[in-house]
């Protein structure tokens, strides 16, 4: 839809007479408004997890949006070496970071028993586990229960069980991560915590596996 389309609709619904009273220019600031809003629509968080940092008992699967853990994995020796991987964690990393907003996404969880899901700050240490430092924030499940998790302190999340999917909300401005019920749309539990952006999305797991799901809307209520 074009400027002069839209200008068109302004006139015929105020006609020209009132434009003329009310003010063009209001009314060119009132149309490209509406052409924003018709032409762009809000963009949502896309990634895919990034091979360069996964350990080498990670597989990435369906089209780099899964990962499944492997007890043997691949020779650590024959995996290509760079700096981003991780060694001696299963931990992957997501290929985008995140500085400024609310960002949202979900995981599939019903094919894995032990994991860790959360951000990390995009330059910490390949040779920690998230959750274990202070440059990352997660929710752990273990045992079968949920825990919110950094520099290896762990709190028990209550009430809450073993949905097959779960949600993640990242409010870098808030500096909040908040574990989201996704069947009933609700906060589950939010941590609170002095990030330092850039963040990325990351995940670790020891049995079984996660897919992840992201381009999607942020659940209304939350």
């Amino acid at each position: 839809m074009t400027l002069r389309r839209v200008m068109s609709g302004f006139k015929m619904a105020a006609g020209w007479r009132t434009l003329r009273g009310i003010g063009y220019r209001l009314l060119l600031g009132a149309a490209k408004r509406q052409l924003c809003v018709l032409d762009f629509p809000k963009r949502y968080l896309n990634f895919k997890l990034d091979e360069k940092t996964a350990h080498s008992c990670l597989d990435l699967v369906k089209k780099e949006t899964g990962v499944i853990y492997r007890m043997i994995g691949i020779d650590p020796s024959k995996v290509p070496k760079n700096p981003e991987r991780f060694r001696e964690w299963a931990v992957v990393l997501a290929d985008v970071t995140l500085s400024t907003g609310r960002h949202y996404w979900e995981v599939t969880v019903k094919r894995s028993q032990e994991f860790r899901i959360g951000v990390a700050e995009a330059n910490m240490s390949r040779e920690e586990c998230i959750g274990a430092n202070d440059c990352s924030w997660v929710y752990a499940y273990l045992q079968r229960k949920w825990y919110s998790m950094s520099s290896s302190e762990m709190v028990p999340v209550d009430f809450f069980g073993k949905p097959d999917r779960v949600g993640f909300l990242l409010d870098c401005d808030n500096k909040e991560l908040s574990l989201i019920d996704v069947e009933k749309a609700a906060v589950v539990s939010t941590i609170t915590a002095d990030f330092k952006i850039p963040l990325v999305p990351a995940f670790a797991l020891w049995d079984g596996e996660l897919l992840t799901h992201s381009g999607m809307a942020i659940l209304q209520g939350i």
